[in-house]
């Protein structure tokens, strides 16, 4: 039997055809992405979405610039910086959200624009290459906000609402993307693994909340501020885990000799660059499971990458 995932369970029940196979006398319970195929519109969306969230890695992008696998200048990062990194990506992540979510205009569809981002990161990236790590640490919270706000709006144009705590959840989300943990599952990656690790956090949440979350990926509008800051503190630490990765990588790619600065404004073009399509591709598939709930986006969204890499 099917739980309900959302106040609006009952409306993308009725939108969804579901089928009963029967596979070794067991019962199993299939969502169908028919009416995700019938609309061309929503079906062409979703190949979108499917095409720029199983794109080449951040990791791989920027070891093309460096021209070397980024492994290796990471180990030659001062151990100074290196313990430095979780407490500055962590704090960036919580100013960028602060910054970037409570300062925007709140104007859902509203055409997104991705040059300006693009243009204000690789400004920051020229000056933090070219002074070195004191001035990477500075201008990390700058550059992250930047990209914050690309993602906040692109999440605006695809009509969320910037207000709502499960808004805010998702541009979070979105910086869980670009790289792995040292815990992941190498056997279990993709999309759907990475946007996992936040659902845990707030199914756990739940139960110390009694129930003002609802089950699933969206929390209740009315949480209340506390609460709100509480839960959000939670999705940037595990958050900052991942989105560290890269930041390290980041650092580490700048500080080869004759990098430079040329560089750090063309690997922040590049962040932005990439977690703006991230955030396209993760708006979209919420979008549509609005419409025609997780499960038949999730099945249609596996069939569609198991074509591109067939």
């Amino acid at each position: 039997m099917l739980g309900n995932t959302s106040a609006q369970a009952p409306k993308v029940r009725s939108k969804v055809h579901i089928a009963v196979a029967i596979i070794g006398g067991m019962n199993e319970l299939t969502v169908l992405p028919a009416d995700i195929e019938r609309n061309a519109q929503d079906w062409a969306d979703l190949q979108r979405a499917v095409a720029l969230l199983e794109a080449p890695t951040l990791t791989a992008r920027m070891a093309g610039i460096v021209g070397a696998p980024l492994e290796f200048a990471v180990k030659r990062l001062p151990a100074a910086v290196s313990k430095r990194m979780h407490g500055a990506v962590h704090a960036a992540l919580t100013k960028a959200t602060q910054a970037a979510l409570w300062s925007m205009d709140n104007a859902p569809h509203k055409p997104s624009s991705t040059r300006w981002h693009k243009l204000a990161a690789a400004t920051s990236g020229a000056v933090g290459g070219a002074f070195g790590f004191a001035a990477l640490f500075v201008e990390l919270p700058v550059s992250t906000t930047i990209m914050m706000r690309a993602v906040a709006d692109v999440a605006r144009s695809e009509g969320f609402d910037l207000s709502e705590m499960s808004t805010r959840q998702a541009c979070l989300e979105v910086f869980a993307l670009g790289g792995n943990s040292s815990s992941d599952d190498a056997s279990d990656t993709g999309y759907y693994l990475a946007r996992g690790f936040t659902t845990d956090v707030m199914r756990h949440l739940s139960a110390e909340l009694a129930g003002r979350v609802v089950t699933g990926r969206d929390l209740t509008l009315g949480v209340a501020p506390k609460e709100a800051g509480k839960l959000l503190a939670k999705v940037v630490e595990k958050v900052a885990a991942r989105f560290g990765v890269v930041v390290t990588e980041k650092f580490a790619a700048q500080a080869v000799p004759l990098i430079g600065a040329a560089t750090g404004a063309t690997l922040n073009t590049m962040f932005t660059d990439y977690y703006q399509d991230m955030a396209r591709g993760h708006f979209i598939v919420r979008r549509l499971e609005r419409t025609y709930g997780e499960q038949a986006v999730h099945l249609a969204y596996t069939q569609i990458n198991g074509r591109l890499a067939g």
